[in-house]
């Protein structure tokens, strides 16, 4: 006993293995449980308390995360987490779910974490009687003919009930009759069939018509119940033909009826009843296919309906055959004729066809030149096919009737221009009268041919060049363009020069024919020529040509490109060098002599500036930028050297500067001998130039008679008015000049100058001064406005070469000089004026560079331009020489070329005050030092 109450190791090892491998099953449990519950409970019904039955902790269900699996539709249950109970998520509808099984169960799948854990848990839906059973058709109609024997059965459709087992369908009841019962077949799971028999004889003339009920019943309590009627139609045997309503049957129709439209009805009756009364309608077999197309005949009604597009143009009538015919078994027929006469409407629009067409038409054509010839016509009958045809547009053209019918011709009403326009989009309108109206349009495109009729035009008329001299022979300088407003050959253009009349210059240009394409065959000077005009021709390729011309005026601009040429000093040689003796007891200031050149050049090109390139001794020599005159600096002293040698520079203010050099040689002798040698040269001087003192003697008679004569106008002016007029002289050293006399007078906020008859350039003349009033504003008015100068003053090439230039010469602080009319004024603000006592000497403008313009003063006779003058001798000054900037400076013109200096002698306009007092003063001190010199040589 002992031995069998002990384990053996291998049934501890037995027991412990069992042990946990129920652990092990525990952890993922099978534990299944089954539930039950009613259809269409309402949500939230508690199915079971699943966590109890299944021995869950409820504490631990929501960490444990305990849940039912389901897929992705809306699950029908849902567990609590909280409690553990099962409930219903959603109404539930077994026949929906379990459609006709007999049991309804779902498996549900429960899982539990930490440990896993599955459960499974069945819910089974109980079936209530919520459906009652259900024909598929509320009333049934049976026909059986009276013929029919007894015991022929007739089979009726199930009732259907949504509900199974005993809640279905379980009987069938039929209401009494003595013709006919009721049997029910069992067919098992699909249920039970009703069949109808027949148990007696019909008779159709005692009864017509059998109406049954039939019930279905299910097994519910209480009981659900379904009901069907049957209608038995008592079927009688076909012995009548069917017979129409009318004899005659006939119909007008418009076309274009539109589709479904009922035409007519036809109509027959049959005596017999059921099938072999009834009337079915057809067309005969003599009707043919294409009428079948038009026409829809209903079969039942006997309704003729439009199925097709009827068209008047195509067929006028139509005679249809239909047949009636019964349903009987042997079917008996009878047959009517229908007949539709077809209305036209205006349903077809005119047509327009162009019978004879010219698509280019030349642009000289006459006024009733035929175009082009249409022929319209519309399918329409009557007054729908009556056409009216025009052309509804602004176009140089008409339509004219022909002979026959509906035939038209196209013809021009209008000269035509094709320059204008090139062609015409004529459309035509044709239009019947029908009702409503139709219209149809075509547009035919009329090209106008061109004629030779217009000739080029230039784009300017006339061409302005403004060409720089020294151009390249052979380079374009300008390109003409002419316009035709032809085309074709009658607008091809050729360019030509022409070679006619006085103008030889046109011999040394030369064109592109072809582009107009203009160019120099030589070099121009700009010193030769100014100015020139030719004449271009264009020609087109017309038959016959025609042309047009138009000038083009060149102007030559000019370049530096020539040197300043020295005129003094000039040796015998040639060259520019020259010797001066000079005493040694000249003051400081002293002048030694001027350089003279001059530039063939103008403005800026030729406006000379002097420097001294070279000098022996830089403190005791000066050389004026301007003027070019040498003066001494200081007093010669015993150990200055008797002989200094000066290299002047002279260049002009262009671009590319051009210059040239003279050499002046200074012999420092004693005053006596200098006295002797000024001798010898004055006297040559007089000698060489006693012709050029002739004439000027003679001016200087003519112009002291005017200035008498100005002298007397203005005592008489002074007499009619309160004037302030002042007249004064001052005298200026200067080496030449012309010949004339000033005199300042003032009148009112003006001032007035007058000068003899070669007054220099620049100057604004008062109309009706005979051309001897130069007009100055006053200075002290402020609201003073330069007037527009006389249209008989004259102007330097300078100002003549560019465009629109201003420049003005300053006669005193605030005076004015104008340039040509329509020119702006400028004011040069004042720099300096002269202060010493020799004559010919003007300060430049402030600011004055490149491009600005300057003034020429010139006297005498013209010489040749863009050379010296050819009358003169080698060291005279000839006048282009003379450039005098704009700026408020002193302008002194000495009478004589030689002689000692006279205060008559010099004619002075410009600031008299202020450089009369710095004279005086100059001039005091001059005498001074000159007496004490003299005091000290004596």
């Amino acid at each position: 006993m002992e031995q069998r109450g002990r384990w053996t190791w291998r049934e501890r090892w037995l027991c412990l293995s069992c042990f946990f491998a129920m652990v092990a099953f525990r952890s993922v449990s099978l534990a299944q449980i089954r539930y039950s519950i009613a259809e269409e409970v309402r949500e939230g019904t508690v199915v079971g308390q699943i966590a109890k039955d299944l021995g869950l902790d409820k504490r631990t269900l929501r960490n444990r995360g305990y849940r039912i699996v389901h897929g992705s539709t809306e699950p029908l249950f849902q567990v609590n987490q909280d409690d553990g109970i099962l409930y219903v998520n959603r109404k539930i509808d077994r026949e929906e779910v379990c459609e006709r099984s007999k049991a309804c169960v779902i498996e549900l799948k429960t899982f539990l974490d930490n440990p896993l854990e599955v459960h499974y848990v069945a819910v089974e839906v109980l079936d209530v009687n919520d459906n009652a059973p259900s024909f598929t058709e509320k009333e049934k109609k049976i026909e059986i003919s009276e013929s029919a024997l007894p015991g022929a059965r007739f089979q009726l459709h199930a009732a259907h009930d949504g509900d199974s087992g005993l809640l279905s369908v379980q009987q069938y009841k039929l209401s009494p009759n003595e013709h006919f019962r009721l049997e029910v077949k069992d067919r098992g799971e699909d249920g039970k069939t009703p069949i109808l028999i027949l148990q007696k004889s019909l008779d159709r003339e005692s009864v017509k018509i059998h109406n049954l009920l039939l019930t279905a019943i299910d097994g519910g309590k209480p009981p659900k119940s379904g009901e069907m009627k049957i209608t038995v139609v008592v079927v009688d045997v076909n012995d009548n033909h069917p017979v129409f309503t009318k004899d005659s049957y006939s119909v007008q129709l418009q076309e274009n009826t539109s589709i479904g439209t009922n035409i007519i009805q036809v109509n027959a009756t049959d005596l017999d009843d059921g099938a072999n009364g009834e009337v079915v309608y057809s067309f005969s077999g003599e009707v043919h296919g294409k009428v079948r197309e038009y026409f829809y005949l209903n079969a039942i009604t006997g309704e003729l309906k439009v199925s097709g597009i009827l068209d008047f143009e195509e067929r006028k009538r139509y005679e249809i055959d239909i047949q009636a015919s019964d349903k009987g078994s042997a079917p008996l027929t009878s047959d009517k004729s229908v007949i539709i006469n077809i209305i036209d409407v205006n349903d077809n629009a005119p047509e327009i066809e162009v019978n004879s067409y010219s698509k280019a038409l030349s642009e000289d054509s006459k006024s009733g030149t035929t175009v082009a010839v249409i022929t319209v016509k519309d399918s329409d009958s009557g007054i729908n096919g009556k056409v009216l045809c025009f052309i509804n547009q602004d176009v140089p053209f008409t339509l004219t009737p022909s002979v026959q019918n509906n035939m038209f011709s196209i013809v021009t009403k209008t000269p035509l221009d094709r320059e204008k326009q090139s062609h015409y989009d004529v459309t035509i309108i044709a239009k019947d009268t029908g009702e409503p109206s139709l219209s149809s349009e075509k547009t035919i495109r009329i090209e106008i041919s061109d004629v030779n009729d217009n000739s080029p035009q230039f784009l300017l008329s006339p061409y302005t060049l403004y060409l720089t001299e020294n151009n390249s022979p052979g380079v374009s300088i300008i390109k003409v363009q002419a316009a035709d407003q032809d085309e074709g050959n009658n607008a091809l253009i050729s360019y030509h020069i022409f070679r006619g009349g006085d103008n030889l210059l046109s011999s040394f240009l030369n064109i592109n024919p072809v582009n107009g394409d203009i160019s120099a065959l030589k070099s121009f000077d700009f010193e030769r020529l100014k100015t020139f005009r030719f004449h271009v021709v264009a020609t087109d390729s017309g038959s016959p040509s025609l042309s047009s011309n138009v000038s083009v005026n060149v102007f030559l601009l000019d370049q530096n490109d020539n040197p300043p040429v020295i005129l003094h000093p000039v040796s015998s040689n040639g060259s520019a060098e020259g010797v001066v003796e000079v005493p040694r007891n000249v003051p400081a200031g002293h002048l030694l002599t001027k350089v003279r050149a001059y530039d063939a050049d103008i403005g800026y090109n030729g406006w000379l500036l002097f420097s001294l390139q070279e000098v022996s001794d830089h403190s005791l020599f000066g050389l004026d930028r301007y003027t070019g005159r040498i003066r001494t600096l200081r007093l010669f002293t015993e150990t200055d050297e008797a002989q200094h040698k000066l290299v002047i520079l002279v260049k002009d203010n262009g671009n590319v500067s051009l210059s040239a050099t003279a050499t002046m040689v200074v012999k420092l002798v004693e005053p006596k001998e200098a006295f002797s040698a000024s001798d010898v040269k004055s006297a040559v001087t007089d000698i060489g130039d006693s012709g050029v003192t002739f004439y000027l003697m003679i001016t200087l008679a003519s112009v002291s008679t005017l200035f008498l004569i100005s002298i007397i106008v203005l005592i008489a002016m002074q007499c009619s008015k309160t004037t302030d007029v002042s007249s004064k002289y001052l005298p200026e050293t200067n080496y030449d000049g012309t010949l004339c006399h000033s005199i300042q007078y003032r009148s009112g906020e003006k001032r007035y100058m007058l000068v003899g008859p070669r007054m220099s350039i620049g100057s604004t003349i008062v109309p009706g001064s005979n051309g001897n009033t130069l007009v100055v504003p006053d200075r002290r008015s402020t609201s003073v406005e330069p007037r527009a100068p006389n249209a008989d003053w004259r102007y330097s090439a300078s100002l003549r070469a560019g465009g629109v230039m201003q420049s003005s010469v300053h006669m005193e602080e605030s005076a004015v000089m104008q340039g040509a009319q329509g020119v702006l004024v400028q004011n040069w603000p004042t720099v300096s004026s002269a202060a010493d006592g020799d004559g010919g000497e003007v300060s430049p403008p402030m600011g004055a560079g490149v491009d600005s313009n300057s003034w020429h003063f010139r006297y005498g006779p013209p010489g040749v331009p863009g050379g010296p003058p050819q009358h003169l001798k080698p060291g005279e000054v000839p006048p282009e020489a003379f450039i005098i900037p704009g700026s408020p400076a002193i302008i002194s013109i000495r009478q004589n070329q030689g002689g000692e200096d006279d205060k008559s002698d010099f004619i002075t306009f410009g600031k008299k005050e202020e450089a009369k007092k710095k004279k005086k003063k100059k001039k005091e001190k001059k005498d001074k030092k000159d007496k004490g010199k003299d005091d000290g040589d004596d």
